[in-house]
């Protein structure tokens, strides 16, 4: 990541994104993404956090529970969007089936998504173009591709490291066409070495303002 670098704090995060206006909908909905391995699922879950400390409801969908298996990099959205960005933009809740990876289907049982007051998404390609106009807050999460893979073999098991490799391509081919990370609002160091405390703070790079969120706290 080339640009400076800074320190911040999840709680001012928060209240941009509740000072913003929603746009799925009546729901604000935030998109973590960027590549595997880069931090994802540990930033939205401290942004829910801070979120939920603000005194918002917040409801959290990670896209690993909507995949079907390696091969499906980005073919999930339909999923996504009939089971729960389309009842919740209808003022609707949703509700998903949990795709079980030891089993290789989905479960039976329905995961809900009630109207909230802010969605996150995590995963690989949840800011795309596709839902751009919707997001209150696209953030794009870096870090290492060695780290990204050390991290994904130490907890996936060096036995799916092709499964890695393939998925790691298929990625970097779709934010490649997407321009996900040049869109993004906000860009975060997913290994940070500034000093600071990773439970309230993050360490970020240059932001735009787009949409209405000012994000320097």
């Amino acid at each position: 990541m080339s640009a400076p670098m800074t320190v911040r704090r999840y709680a001012d995060l928060a209240r941009a994104v509740l000072d913003a206006a929603p746009r799925l909908g009546p729901v604000r909905l935030v998109a973590v993404d960027g590549p595997a391995g880069s931090g994802k699922t540990t930033f939205a879950g401290r942004l829910g956090r801070a979120l939920r400390a603000a005194g918002a409801t917040v409801a959290e969908v990670h896209t690993d529970d909507l995949l079907e298996g390696w091969a499906d990099t980005v073919s999930f959205w339909p999923r996504l969007e009939q089971q729960v960005l389309g009842p919740l933009r209808r003022g609707e809740s949703g509700a998903y089936r949990r795709y079980d990876w030891d089993q290789g289907k989905f479960r039976v049982e329905l995961i809900p998504v009630p109207v909230t007051d802010v969605l996150i998404v995590e995963g690989v390609t949840t800011a795309r173009t596709a839902i751009r106009g919707e997001l209150t807050l696209a953030v794009w999460l870096a870090a290492p591709r060695e780290l990204r893979l050390a991290r994904g073999i130490e907890r996936d098991g060096e036995a799916l490291r092709p499964q890695w490799l393939r998925w790691m391509a298929d990625e970097a081919t779709h934010f490649a066409a997407d321009r996900t990370e040049a869109r993004a609002d906000l860009r975060v160091d997913g290994a940070p070495g500034t000093p600071h405390d990773p439970e309230t703070e993050y360490v970020a790079g240059n932001t735009t303002t787009g949409r209405g969120t000012n994000h320097d706290g």
